[in-house]
């Protein structure tokens, strides 16, 4: 092994030599135990959330596999329909084509070229981060095996009434010409208008206030051509007697119906709302209930025939409104004719006034255009009868959330769920199973010549497939069964479903976790999952959400193998249209990391990722937590190279053959002391794991190796190992001791950090005692009560209090650690006698002490520095020791520095200029400076007035 741990050197190699060995295929007979990927997109590559993600699924998958269970971790990839679509659509782009130039059946050749280029490259990142999933099966949402499965999940549904086609308002996205769920709609808030627009009373009718005319304000002007109606509420004094009347709708001339609607707020604006059914949402809830028409002002065509000349403006209105529209609005984009309607209103003196306004602005999550809600014909699932069962399995345990609040998102949403538009525009996807005949009637079926075959149709009478395709979350909700083959009864369907674990973010929650548990309810029979665990979501060091728009997106492979300054602004900056916050993207880049990021592992990732699993909190990534993680695999790594420095060529108590009895060893309490501690530890790392505490059970592993094991241990040890004296049965059993719990260490953190444990295991195993070629199936730790032993950790502790104790004197006082001391004792019981004489061997050897003796009953205790262990004095007589006026005037200089420090520091942050002006973070460090700085003095007053009074 090297001297050097060089991640880079054996990750690669490991990666390849398990999956060439088939280890991460399901194994033995045991209980099995399942989790599947989320699927990611294939357009894309691995971001933070996906690591983090992976981290946590490995853990899981790792963990079960050693503790024997027969397991699962299924792999598989989205084919994304919307984002794929749209970079093909880019690429072709830029060539001058566009998908309706080459044509349906051209365009899909072009996507699965692209995928076959491209696709593979999220499975590349994935194996870089060491996630051992059975390749074996990988699957594609698109592959012929899903695809079926999607084709039977619809037919079932549409044959159980759970799936039908009908008019009504969807979100249409106008950039790219298809509907999207209110999942893929954000909401922004942004800067508007109110416009306040007179619309005439009819029949010579007056308000209360003898006005000729109603006021209502609206953030759409140009909906006004598709107005029905305008509702006031049914207990506003000011409008009573209109009810029932009508207004004349300006620009149209048509006169349209005054309703009272509770829907209404008095108390905003005028208390008038114009009622546009076709083109809002609330709107069209109240148009159905007073039998309102529904006017569509949008051209269909501009959508859907996009690439007619005529059409080349998406969201144009059409000419069909009403015959009296003016030519000039048809096939005008929706934007210009809002301009043009207002102006048309303030021509006519109905335009009231126009006031700023705040307003939450709907935007297509994918295209960022403003969304339009539209009436359309399109698919869609009745989720009431499916919400039903999907929350009885939520509400009786059968599927728990981890944490449990998250229920409460789920029920919430689950209990008030809307149906779902599963049709979309597009041409990559799942094409939708369903033919129409001439006549437009359609027929739903597997393939046409089941249609032909169910509904009687004859060969001669021309059919055509529906042009489209299924939402993509559709065809991942079937996925805990679709990739274990159903429809079929397949032995791996019956084997690993219902899965045991879903890990993921509490983002998609409704978009993924809801339709799986509805979908395989009903389609199975069966939860598709007994756990949901909800994790945060990752954000940067200061808290913010990764974006690119905010330029702190880090990639996990840029940590894992590092990246220069120039290439990080490259990838941060490039593609941005806007000068100005590239530039500050740079600079925000160039302070974070004036050097790159350094490469750190894959290892050193995943653990922190680990670390920072705390139940369903988001997570803020630090980039100083990696670094540590880096040395804690150093510090492993030098351990394993002290213990086989110490172990390999000699004897270490081990039985090297089928017959050979181990021989004698003698166990010291040092050695005691640490296999008693390894067995709490793997106790509290097993209680956390089950409880889905990665972090606790990271922090358990991590104090225990650093703290326990490299810190004390290892130099506990060093008197007996490399003392001439000492027995045989005692090296033995200290070599013994060595190997086996460096061994077991490694089982314990090998779900964490796979490759380091593995390396080191190849070489430790033997010399422990242990066979097998590779540590991924060697068996899981479990606490040996036997192994506790309690005397002997409360005689270590007790060492370890002593050791520090002289070693916190001999810094304060400034005595050199390898100058050899005496120590008196003072306040001594029998029990701090007894652990002192058994131990002084290795407290003189290790403290660099001379003479230790205990203070006689009544005897005056020295002029010492002291420390306490326990009620115990340990006391270091200074005669001798130090030259009191020299250190006093050493503290006095050091005293002095850190007053020149605060005077500079203090004198910034009270320069009003300076606060003003500098960036939050500079001041925060050095407020940082100051505390510190002040800290450190207190504490060097405390050592010279200690010295002082010797």
């Amino acid at each position: 092994m090297d001297k050097t741990y060089q991640p880079h050197a054996i990750e690669s190699r490991w990666y390849a030599e398990w999956e060439s060995q088939n280890y991460f295929a399901p194994q033995g007979n045991g209980d099995p135990y399942t989790i599947m990927i989320p699927p990611p997109n294939v357009t894309g590559s691995l971001h933070m959330g996906h690591g983090f993600n992976n981290a946590i699924m490995d853990a899981l998958i790792r963990w079960r596999r050693m503790q024997g269970r027969n397991t699962l971790w299924q792999p598989g990839t989205d084919h994304a329909g919307i984002a794929t679509q749209m970079v093909v659509e880019r690429q072709l782009g830029a060539q001058g084509i566009s998908r309706h130039d080459l044509g349906r059946a051209r365009f899909l050749d072009k996507v699965w070229e692209w995928k076959e280029e491209s696709g593979g490259n999220i499975t590349r990142q994935i194996r870089r981060l060491g996630s051992s999933v059975d390749w074996s099966r990988e699957r594609f949402t698109m592959d012929d095996g899903m695809s079926n499965a999607v084709k039977e999940a619809f037919v079932r549904l549409h044959e159980d009434g759970l799936i039908y086609r009908g008019k009504r308002l969807v979100n249409w996205d106008t950039k790219l010409h298809t509907a999207i769920s209110d999942l893929e709609v954000e909401n922004h808030d942004e800067k508007g208008h109110l416009w306040h627009l007179r619309f005439p009373l009819a029949d010579g009718v007056k308000t209360a206030e003898g006005k000729d005319h109603l006021v209502v304000a609206t953030t759409r002007p140009e909906t006004v051509l598709g107005d029905a109606a305008v509702a006031v509420h049914p207990e506003d004094e000011r409008y009573s007697q209109l009810i029932g009347r009508h207004v004349l709708l300006p620009l149209v001339n048509r006169l349209i119906p005054i309703v009272a609607d509770d829907y209404v707020d008095r108390e905003f604006g005028t208390g008038c709302v114009k009622i546009t059914p076709a083109h809002d949402f609330n709107d069209y809830e109240v148009g159905k209930r007073h039998n309102l028409p529904l006017i569509n002002i949008f051209d269909q065509n501009a959508a859907v025939l996009a690439k007619a000349q005529v059409f080349n403006i998406d969201g144009t209105l059409n000419d069909k409104v009403d015959p009296s529209l003016p030519d000039g609005y048809a096939h005008m984009d929706r934007f210009d004719a809002r301009k043009a309607i207002v102006a048309e209103f303030e021509a006519m003196g109905l335009l009231e006034k126009i006031d700023e306004h705040a307003l939450k602005v709907p935007r297509g999550d994918r295209s960022g255009t403003i969304i339009e809600p539209w009436l359309t014909d399109q698919w869609y699932v009745s989720t009431k009868p499916l919400a039903k069962k999907a929350i009885e399995v939520v509400e009786n345990g059968d599927i728990q959330f981890v944490p449990k609040q998250y229920e409460n998102m789920y029920f919430s949403w689950m209990r008030d769920i809307q149906d779902w538009c599963i049709s979309r525009q597009l041409w990559w996807g799942h094409r939708i199973p369903a033919w129409y005949d001439e006549a437009g009637n359609v027929y739903v079926g597997r393939d046409e010549v089941d249609v032909r075959k169910k509904y009687a149709i004859r060969n001669d009478e021309p059919l055509r497939q529906d042009n489209d395709v299924l939402d993509t979350w559709f065809s991942s909700g079937l996925w805990t069964f679709s990739t274990l083959g159903w429809p079929e009864q397949t032995d791996f369907l019956k084997t690993f479903h219902p899965t045991d674990v879903l890990v993921t973010g509490f983002d998609i929650i409704f978009f993924w976790v809801a339709r799986m548990i509805m979908l395989s309810t009903h389609l199975t029979g069966q939860i598709p999952f007994k756990t949901v665990y909800v994790h945060g979501l990752v954000r940067d060091g200061q808290g913010q959400k990764m974006s690119k728009s905010k330029g702190n997106v880090l990639d996990p492979l840029d940590i894992v193998d590092g990246i220069s300054l120039d290439t990080l602004l490259e990838k941060r900056t490039s593609g941005m249209m806007q000068p100005k916050l590239a530039e500050k993207i740079a600079k925000q880049t160039r302070n974070e990391f004036p050097e790159g990021i350094a490469s750190y592992g894959t290892d050193a990732l995943r653990f922190t990722f680990c670390s920072l699993a705390s139940t369903g909190r988001d997570i803020k990534f630090d980039m100083g937590r990696v670094e540590g993680y880096r040395n804690f695999c150093n510090k492993l790594w030098n351990a394993a190279n002290f213990v086989f420095e110490n172990t390999e060529s000699k004897d270490t108590g081990v039985a090297q053959g089928a017959t050979d009895g181990e021989p004698p060893v003698e166990l010291s309490s040092v050695d005691r002391w640490i296999i008693s501690s390894l067995q709490r530890t793997e106790m509290e790392v097993n209680r956390q794991l089950e409880a889905f505490r990665f972090d606790l059970a990271t922090q358990a592993l991590y104090e225990f190796v650093w703290d326990e094991y490299c810190a004390w241990y290892l130099e506990l040890v060093k008197p007996v190992l490399w003392d001439e004296n000492a027995s045989a049965e005692r090296q033995r059993g200290t070599r013994r001791t060595l190997v086996r719990v460096l061994e077991a260490i490694l089982r314990l953190a090998h779900p964490f950090m796979p490759f380091i444990t593995e390396e080191i295991w190849q070489r430790v195993a033997p010399l422990a005692g242990k066979s097998g070629p590779t540590l991924m199936l060697q068996p899981w730790p479990e606490l040996n009560p036997a192994r506790l032993d309690s005397a002997a950790e409360g005689d270590i502790e007790w060492v370890k209090a002593f050791m520090l104790g002289i070693r916190q004197i001999r810094a304060e006082m400034n005595i050199s650690m390898a100058k050899r001391i005496d120590v008196v004792l003072g306040n001594a019981s029998a029990e701090d006698i007894r652990r002192l004489r058994e131990n002084e061997p290795l407290l003189n050897k290790l403290a660099k002490l001379d003479n230790v003796r205990v203070l006689a009953q009544g005897e005056e205790a020295p002029l010492a520095a002291t420390a306490l262990v326990g009620d115990l004095q340990v006391l270091v007589p200074m005669a001798g020791l130090i030259d009191k006026d020299a250190e006093l005037a050493r503290l006095d200089k050091e005293i002095a520095r850190f007053d020149g420090e605060i005077k500079r520091v203090g004198g910034k942050l009270g320069n009003a200029g300076f606060v003003d002006k500098a960036p939050a973070e500079v001041i925060e460090k050095e407020r940082a400076k100051l505390a510190e700085a002040e800290q450190a003095k207190a504490r060097l007053l405390e050592q010279r007035e200690r010295i002082a009074s010797l």
